[in-house]
């Protein structure tokens, strides 16, 4: 099987793609479906401090590393890897506005906590089966627009009852699986 690509290299052929554009000074950066795919994140991330949109989706990741120094970080795209938690995000969870991650390996929430300005959440299609991971969601009272549907948690659920179930939950919560949630008039 071919080496896998390195975040330098995909850098070096995404700045080549832009007649020498510097990544250092780049907003937005596209990185998905590199071949032969990205497995590892690496501190080389960390030179990318202007950017505000990172997308790495559609790769073989297995970990979210290296994102300190990216002081500017507000939508990070990483659907469609081998990632298995959110651990290594705290470093831009003070800037982070919206989260891709679905299609992923991730069965818990641990660390979700540490996004105080997380807005937008796309975690479906990945393996969370309990409501008590899900309550980690409620550490985040920015957040309005969650995807989840596709995990194990809500296969077995009437919509109706899942709806429910997680405004009881994240009463803040203003879009659920690309509906907008109407508030309960009692």
């Amino acid at each position: 099987m071919a080496r896998s690509t390195t975040i330098k290299e995909a850098l070096q052929r995404w700045s080549a793609e832009r007649d020498g554009e510097d990544p250092t000074k780049a907003k937005d950066i596209q990185l998905q479906f590199q071949w032969p795919p990205i497995e590892k994140m690496d501190g080389t991330l960390s030179t990318l401090v202007e950017c505000e949109k990172l997308s790495i989706s559609s790769n073989m990741i297995d970990k979210i590393v290296g994102l300190n120094g990216m002081k500017n970080l507000r939508i990070l795209s990483l659907g469609r890897n081998n990632i298995r938690a959110l651990t290594g995000l705290e470093v831009v969870g003070e800037t982070l506005e919206e989260l891709w991650v679905s299609y992923n390996l991730i069965d818990k929430l641990k660390g979700v906590e540490n996004l105080k300005c997380l807005k937008v959440l796309y975690i479906g299609n990945n393996s969370i089966r309990e409501w008590g991971e899900f309550n980690k969601l409620q550490a985040v009272s920015t957040l309005e627009e969650l995807l989840f549907v596709g995990n194990p948690l809500v296969e077995n659920i009437d919509g109706v009852a899942y709806q429910r179930e997680v405004l009881k939950r994240l009463p803040f919560l203003k879009k659920l699986d690309g509906e907008a949630l109407l508030a309960d008039e009692d």
